[in-house]
């Protein structure tokens, strides 16, 4: 029978018969006394999503997750439990009752179960492992549904050779253990020069030859360590640009909003409110749900009180407390601060004045092609706006790509057709006869040139001292928000990748090591473009109107 949703939107999933199995079998730890694990709202609607299917085929939707909430939140607890369910529960597609909804089974049913909790250090896979042992505890209920069951220090038995157990990036057997499930704790940790890395792919692999899936719990990670969490993060990057074949992550990630003061103790609650959400306890109850559900365990005043310890590093609590990803030391510009120059309400209109900014590829590390990009700003108000950033594939549909010239040119032609462009400037290399077609095609129209011979070409003969000025310039923009954009995804992973190189004269922005994959290309771009903005209001084309008149700023 097919899948009949009971009301319209709705999703199907195993969610509700996994909450069933986890309040009725486990003991919540932490307790002196049996009590029953009761997860959050919050952590209810994870679940839900966790374990939703496709309503076609009938399968599990995501075969990655990553679970990102601040330290405290309780997502130890949370992932011990989904680890004991996919153990023992009913987590595996059984098809569809009379109803129309649908039905699991435990893996036990299809072969035989192994999961395994992981991280980089002993220490760490405690932070897990110890809350899966109080869940099972002698009196939980779990041993009366699931007979043969014997918890053990490092390790869980379970009934037809099935197990339970807890590794590290040390362990050697890793590789040849399939495990159905596998706890990816604290994975910002993850990084190639423990091992991390390549652990994660190795369970990853081991997972998706028995139909399993990987749940990855970070903590807010650094940009430019190359982690676990950083990667992932970058997966869900390329989901929503639209880069990427494969759609079966579930990325939740959430953190303080960017204009949290840390020094104002009413914006510093505020923002722990929403990294905590259902966990947070206060007199008003969770943030999340609608009526007020009852408060959690974490002590916000506490954590303020934490804070605000002098000899608490503050990038450090970013990071702990708001779960927030900023940056790395020599970040051009961290997350926060472009974050918060977010503005999804600025529409562009047909005929709205703007510049243009064109970087485009000019060859290849280790086999991925430079990227190539179109960012446009709006005169008026200094708002950047991506309209076309071309990057390799992932995967054997990225083998041997560049960016298509026709592709680049047609939104080069609609942009010019869709505004009043009254500047474009481009860097020439790799790109000096398209260019000189532009400004064939459109450099009497610009009223902003950056030269009179050649209008579109900027620093014809590489980046010099007035380049690292342009730089500094749009990043003062952004931090002292005279400067907002659309939000766009690679616009916004370009500029965070984007590192600071000092030099005679200032500095230039640099990818994080010379062969790293990541692109900064649009990062460039938008520096071009908030160069000719500034070159047009200096010029007189001004904020208001376009009547030409001087703009007087102040």
């Amino acid at each position: 029978m097919p899948w009949k949703p009971s009301v319209d939107g709705e999703i199907p999933t195993l969610g509700y018969e996994v909450l069933d199995w986890i309040t009725a079998a486990l003991a919540a730890p932490d307790h002196a006394d049996y009590v029953p694990f009761v997860p959050y709202r919050e952590q209810e609607d994870f679940i839900l999503r966790w374990y939703a299917l496709d309503p076609d085929t009938g399968r599990r939707r995501y075969s990655r997750g990553v679970l990102g909430r601040p330290r405290g939140w309780g997502k130890s607890p949370l992932l011990a439990a989904i680890a004991c369910v996919e153990a023992m529960g009913p987590v595996v597609p059984d098809g569809w009752d009379a109803a129309g909804q649908p039905v699991g089974t435990p893996w036990s049913r299809v072969r035989t179960p192994w999961v395994q909790l992981a991280a980089v250090s002993e220490e760490q896979t405690r932070n897990t492992w110890a809350p899966v042992l109080e869940m099972l505890r002698a009196e939980a209920p779990v041993h009366d549904l699931v007979r043969g069951l014997e918890p053990m220090e490092s390790f869980v038995a379970l009934p037809n050779r099935g197990r339970m157990e807890s590794i590290t990036s040390s362990a050697r057997t890793v590789k040849g253990a399939r495990a159905v499930f596998a706890v990816l704790d604290q994975s910002e940790e993850w990084v190639p020069s423990n091992g991390g890395v390549k652990l994660a792919t190795t369970m990853r692999s081991n997972a998706a030859k028995v139909g399993g899936t990987t749940l990855e719990s970070p903590n807010a990670f650094i940009p430019g360590e190359g982690s676990v969490a950083e990667e992932s993060a970058a997966f869900h990057d390329a989901i929503l640009s639209g880069r990427s074949r494969d759609d079966g992550l579930l990325y939740d990630h959430r953190e303080s909003p960017p204009e949290t003061d840390m020094t104002d103790r009413e914006s510093l609650i505020a923002g722990l409110r929403v990294s905590y959400g259902d966990s947070s306890a206060h007199p008003g109850g969770c943030v999340l749900h609608t009526p007020p559900c009852s408060p959690g365990h974490v002590e916000l005043d506490r954590l303020v009180a934490t804070i605000w310890d002098p000899a608490q590093d503050v990038q450090q609590s970013r990071s702990d407390f708001l779960n927030q990803i900023t940056h790395a030391s020599d970040a051009w510009v961290s997350g926060p601060e472009w974050a918060a120059r977010v503005d999804l309400g600025r529409a562009l209109a047909p005929g709205d004045r703007v510049v243009l900014g064109f970087d485009g590829s000019r060859g290849r590390v280790r086999g991925k092609a430079d990227a190539t990009a179109l960012i446009g700003c709006r005169i008026a108000d200094g708002y950047l706006f991506e309209i076309g950033v071309w990057e390799q594939p992932a995967g054997p549909a990225g083998k041997g790509w560049m960016p298509n010239p026709l592709e680049v040119d047609r939104a080069v032609r609609e942009a010019f057709e869709s505004w009043r462009v009254v500047g474009f400037y481009a860097d020439p290399s790799g790109w000096t006869e398209h260019i000189a077609k532009w400004e064939a095609a459109f450099g009497k129209r610009l009223r902003v040139k950056a030269t009179q011979g050649a209008p579109i070409t900027v620093w014809p003969r590489g980046k010099d001292a007035r380049v690292c000025h342009y730089v500094e310039q749009l990043r003062v923009a952004i931090v002292t928000g005279e400067c907002a954009h659309d939000g766009a995804p690679s616009l916004t992973r370009h500029v965070l990748n984007a590192r600071k190189r000092h030099t005679r004269t200032g500095y230039l922005l640099y990818k994080a090591y010379p062969d790293s994959p990541e692109k900064i290309d649009a990062a460039y771009a938008a520096v071009m473009a908030w160069k000719a903005r500034t070159d047009a209001l200096s010029q007189g084309i001004g904020r208001g109107g376009g009547n030409g008149k001087v703009l007087v700023l102040s």
